[in-house]
């Protein structure tokens, strides 16, 4: 088998600022140890997310310069629209300026105390928004994703039976929607597969929910599908993405992923009545509903990018580039979710310090050390992302302790990655040796962002 190589040429450089271990050292002090809170200036290699992150394309930038920046009606919207109808055949499509702006005009309507959204796994935001109404998200993971070892096609799908056996626990009536994540950020960046849309689909139908897809890395999980599910080997990635949105009724997405864009998102919906709704918030917090916060520019850059990131050449090239690292890791004895997902690597942080327990963060310490070490900046998916307290203010934590370390789309080359785990190599040599965390402060919700840590001992 040929070496995959990059199926696009570097045009412009933007350089790396280089550090020493002893500055890296006092900077994460100076950031209460939190990664979100460092310079970007100071990170060599910054895998803290793949969201906003891409490197657009020429056409991309070429399509910005031609933007229509009209306050109303701009053609940069109807060719956003197109792009977004061509892939999902929604019927109303309101651009937002990122996706979680999306989630946050839907549930504020469709939420509400005594609300339940049940979801494969809500990420951060998502789930968010959810609990800011007073409506509670809930997970129904299948037990084979719940376990990092355990190798699978599709670890990102929904618990079917949970499903049916929640909403008559808590009657359909209390059920807005359903929402699938794809792929499942939360658990592992791991695709959901054709079957398991369906089957949700006709335990929605059969109660009359709608079904909604976060659709932020609907490619990615399109292509696993073609290449893991029987008889989806000789479409389309287009097709089979155009099947996936054929059993929803909606779909927010973050534009920021699989968009390739720098800033952006959208709402799409069937239900015109909630679609009037969701364009009169859109009207009070992002703007007009043909820019919806967005510059015409963007709106341009979204519309090409959705069209790139179907290109197969493109695809094989991103979801391999992930496989390298997972496997180098997994043959060194780096605990991982296997098999790798599709736009990042998960730590296995439980696994990888068994010594300390969650309370005190053992993904937090791997990231904290992954900076002092190397000057890459990961982000813990833990205890400190996903924990909450019971009565008593213990921690309650989450089924798993990650590390994710997402990898920008077109950003990295190949020697990036071998540096990656040439670090990554070097933090699990000394893992005896590492302490855990605890919080010193800490927000009411999405704690992550900017919470402060000081190191045990």
């Amino acid at each position: 088998m040929k070496t995959i190589i990059e199926p696009f040429k570097i045009k412009s450089v933007e350089p790396i600022r280089f550090t020493t271990k002893e500055e890296r050292i006092q900077l994460i002090k100076n950031a209460g140890y939190n990664p979100f809170m460092l310079h970007a200036d100071d990170v060599l290699i910054d895998l803290l997310t793949d969201s906003g992150t891409s490197a657009m394309s020429s056409k991309q930038w070429a399509g910005i310069m031609d933007g229509d920046e009209s306050y109303a009606g701009s053609k940069s919207f109807y060719r956003f629209e197109a792009a977004v109808k061509k892939i999902t055949d929604l019927n109303f499509i309101i651009p937002t300026h990122q996706g979680r702006a999306a989630e946050k005009i839907l549930f504020s309507i469709v939420g509400g105390k005594g609300k339940f959204i049940p979801n494969n796994t809500h990420f951060d935001t998502t789930r968010a928004n959810v609990e800011f109404t007073g409506a509670e998200a809930v997970d129904l993971l299948n037990e084979t994703g719940k376990h990092p070892e355990i190798r699978a096609d599709f670890k990102g799908n929904m618990d079917v039976k949970k499903l049916e056996e929640f909403i008559n626990k808590v009657g359909k009536e209390n059920i807005p929607l359903c929402m699938i994540t794809v792929t499942n950020n939360s658990g592992g960046g791991q695709p959901v597969s054709m079957q398991n849309i369906k089957d949700v689909k006709a335990v929605c139908s059969k109660y009359n929910i709608p079904l909604f897809l976060d659709a932020c890395r609907f490619a990615e999980n399109a292509y696993f599908i073609k290449k893991r599910e029987p008889g989806y080997s000789n479409k389309s990635v287009l097709e089979i993405a155009q099947e996936m949105f054929s059993y929803s009724d909606g779909a927010t997405m973050s534009a920021k992923k699989d968009a390739l864009v720098n800033i952006g998102g959208f709402l799409a919906l069937n239900d015109a009545d909630i679609a009037q709704q969701c364009r009169n918030l859109l009207i009070v917090t992002e703007g007009f509903p043909t820019y919806g916060g967005l510059a015409g520019r963007d709106l341009e850059a979204v519309a090409q990018g959705l069209e790139e990131v179907l290109d197969e050449h493109y695809l094989q090239y991103r979801i391999r580039s992930i496989e390298y690292l997972g496997e180098k890791l997994v043959a060194s004895g780096i605990p991982i979710i296997e098999p790798p997902g599709g736009h990042a690597i998960y730590l296995d942080a439980k696994r990888f310090l068994p010594n300390i327990p969650p309370e005190n963060f053992p993904g937090q310490s791997i990231v904290c050390e992954l900076y002092i070490e190397g000057g890459i900046r990961a982000v813990e998916i833990g205890s400190v992302m996903f924990g909450k307290y019971d009565n008593d203010g213990k921690l309650i934590p989450p089924p798993m302790e990650l590390v994710r370390l997402a990898i920008p789309r077109r950003v990295y080359t190949q020697s990036h990655i071998d540096y990656v785990f040439e670090i990554l190599l070097e933090v699990f040599k000394k893992r005896n040796s590492l302490k855990g965390y605890k919080i010193v402060y800490e927000a009411p919700m999405l704690r992550h962002f900017t919470a402060q840590f000081e190191p045990m001992g």
